[in-house]
């Protein structure tokens, strides 16, 4: 039977797109949404599908509909603001036969929220960067000596590293509470920056896999630059908290290691497909046959850490060219 994959919010996300159509083969299709007709990765998919944004009142009825018209076995989303949502409604996709790729809900809300995430971190025992809700919060912190200059001023609940300063005077931290609402402050990390992309296994809650790479150059918020690397310590710490906190499908991990005390500290957990992502599948860490596989009833074995290291990963612009006419044959719009 085929394995037909919605991908929503595809956006410029091609490589995954990409990964989905070699895996299925000719088991099933992938079709891919945007908003816009200008989302260049959804036209990497069999099918390319315009649907409203997220925040129109009949949004879900769309994909739904889309669901059943398509014969869909498996949906998930691309971006943060859509996870939530997607989760909400779990129940209206299983009634239809379809399956959610994502966490609970409630995972999804905790892991958009930073200082929730912050919270559950610390009552779990492990280490992350410091966060405050409030100037006088941390100004309490810093005169205890928990804390001083510089530190990251982000939004509480923001994604894509959008509006992320680093601060380092008490002037500039009024002056950016003033002009805009709901920021935290965060201890700045200076230790080295790595990511690791995880699978949780849809059917057992086990994690299966981990692929660990070290960020050598960002860009808007995503991994330009990065090399595999493994470590065992940190795998079973990984596995620990995904097991226990009981993420569902794959997931993305920002971390920090500080070499002084030789600890690894946790900073961010995505329950979607990472920017980075790429790298891993180029690896042979291959999360679209693991969600495949568990879309038709398979177990997947645990392979963690089943990569070479000191292989390298470097993005680069790719250029999608078509006419007007074709973009909207290609979108349904003609």
């Amino acid at each position: 039977m085929a394995t037909n994959i919605l991908i929503l919010s595809a956006g410029t996300r091609n490589k995954v797109v990409q990964a989905f159509k070699r895996e299925l083969a000719n088991n099933g299709k992938v079709f891919a949404t945007d908003c816009s007709n200008i989302g260049p990765a959804i036209y990497d998919a069999d099918e390319a599908i315009i649907v409203p944004v997220i925040k129109d009142p009949f949004y879900i009825d769309e994909i739904l509909r889309v669901c059943k018209k398509n014969d869909i076995k498996g949906v998930f989303s691309l971006i943060d603001p859509e996870l939530s949502l997607i989760a909400e409604n779990a129940d209206r996709f299983t009634e239809i036969g379809v399956t959610p790729i994502v966490s609970s809900y409630e995972l999804c809300e905790t892991s958009l929220d930073k200082y929730r995430m912050y919270e559950m971190l610390v009552k779990l025992g492990i280490p992350t960067a410091k966060c405050y809700l409030s100037i006088e919060d941390f100004e309490t912190a810093m005169s205890e000596g928990e804390i001083d200059f510089p530190v990251f001023v982000k939004p509480r609940k923001g994604s894509a590293s959008l509006n992320i300063n680093a601060v380092e005077s008490k002037e500039m931290l009024i002056a950016l509470f003033h002009d805009y609402d709901d920021l935290i402050i965060q201890e700045y990390m200076r230790g080295q920056e790595y990511g690791a992309d995880v699978y949780i296994d849809l059917i057992t809650g086990k994690c299966t896999d981990i692929f660990l790479k070290e960020k050598l150059k960002m860009r808007a918020g995503e991994t330009d630059k990065s090399v595999s690397v493994k470590d065992p310590k940190l795998f079973e710490q990984i596995v620990s908290f995904v097991e226990t906190v009981g993420y569902r499908g794959m997931i993305d991990i920002d971390l920090f290691y500080d070499n002084a005390t030789d600890t690894w500290y946790l900073s961010e957990v995505n329950p979607r497909f990472g920017g980075g992502y790429p790298h891993a599948y180029a690896c042979g860490v291959n999360f679209p046959r693991r969600i495949i596989d568990n879309l038709n009833g398979r177990e997947n074995p645990v392979s963690i850490g089943d990569y070479q290291e000191g292989i390298y990963m470097m993005k680069y612009n790719e250029l999608l060219i078509m006419s007007e006419d074709k973009l909207k044959k290609r979108s349904g719009q003609d």
